[in-house]
């Protein structure tokens, strides 16, 4: 549905988006995740027809971007970051207004409207359609946006930012909202905040300094998360040596690194709370056990911590994009 091939759009001598590739199925949602200033915005503005590319290519069901624009325009519905209202208009007058610009004939507009009133949940309270623009919360604002997006069917919904500035009842129905559509559209939208993302998207494309770093499902991301083990132990505390003894115990396993005691975690009395630190990714948490069960130790827990999609991210993009920025800046 989606295709980008070697895109990339020079600003000057800045290059906002600098050879990336990328497919999207058809019925797709598709997260673009990445910090400020990634080239997201500029991505999505090449996609929907805003802007020319400098170079490479970019087609959506079949037509390119750049040579088709008007009919790629038919089938997309763009919402970009600000949202483009007028304030003095009223939600209705607004919606009839805006189908009229997208050529929906006449005597469609009206239905048209209230379809996409309904999906939006635009329809209650019942008086939601006679306000005016500017009287609305920032989260009316962004449903009557998404609303407009919506007026002529398009297959190819890319929305730019569409929980920014909500609140987080908003934003989680906002979610609700494009999980929603998700069962009849194709969808990619950005953002860089990963937790809404990752809780709509069934694909992740990571982009920072202009850049593809990673792309793939939330669950293929987070199995590519390196690091070494680390497991959380508490057990019952017998006085200051034999905790020294225990904890020297542990250090002597195969495989630990370190063992050194957990600060994450609330300290209980009686209980000795440890971190042990692998010096691979194996899985320490048996030899523990074996370990605790010969020495008669009552253990209270146990787990494994292991690497979350955050860290992924932060390492795929933050690390490659922000910290050479800030180096630079000090420079």
């Amino acid at each position: 549905m989606i295709e980008v091939k070697h895109l990339t759009k020079w600003y000057g001598r800045v290059a906002a988006v600098n050879d990336i590739s990328f497919h999207v199925d058809r019925g797709r949602i598709v997260g673009f995740l990445g910090p400020n200033g990634a080239g997201k915005s500029t991505t999505l503005k090449i996609l929907t027809c805003y802007q020319p590319a400098t170079s490479g290519s970019a087609s959506i069901d079949g037509l390119d971007v750049l040579s088709q624009s008007m009919e790629v325009r038919k089938r997309v519905g763009y919402m970009p970051e600000a949202v483009p209202l007028y304030p003095e208009m009223r939600v209705r007058e607004l919606l009839m207004f805006f189908a009229a610009l997208r050529d929906i004939p006449r005597r469609r507009r009206s239905a048209a409207v209230d379809q996409a009133a309904e999906r939006c949940w635009l329809s209650k309270p019942q008086d939601m359609m006679r306000r005016k623009v500017g009287e609305l919360s920032r989260g009316y604002k962004q449903r009557v946006g998404l609303a407009e997006v919506l007026l002529h069917n398009p297959p190819v919904l890319v929305l730019d930012e569409p929980t920014i500035g909500l609140d987080p009842a908003q934003i989680r129905a906002m979610r609700d909202l494009i999980r929603e559509l998700g069962q009849d559209h194709t969808i990619i939208f950005s953002s860089h905040i990963l937790a809404e993302v990752e809780q709509v998207s069934q694909q992740l494309i990571l982009i920072a300094g202009g850049r593809i770093v990673a792309g793939g499902t939330p669950a293929e991301l987070r199995q590519r998360v390196v690091g070494p083990s680390r497991i959380i132990a508490e057990i019952r505390s017998a006085g200051d040596e034999a905790d020294k003894s225990m904890i020297a115990d542990l250090a002597a396993i195969d495989g630990v690194k370190e063992v050194v005691p957990d600060t994450d975690g609330q300290k209980e009395a009686g209980w000795l709370r440890l971190a042990i630190q692998g010096t691979s990714a194996a899985d320490l948490r048996g030899d523990v056990f074996n370990l605790a069960s010969s020495k008669g130790w009552q253990l209270r827990e146990l787990r494994r911590q292991v690497g979350s999609l955050e860290d992924f991210f932060i390492q795929m993009t933050y690390q490659q994009s922000i910290k050479p920025a800030a180096m630079a800046a000090q420079a």
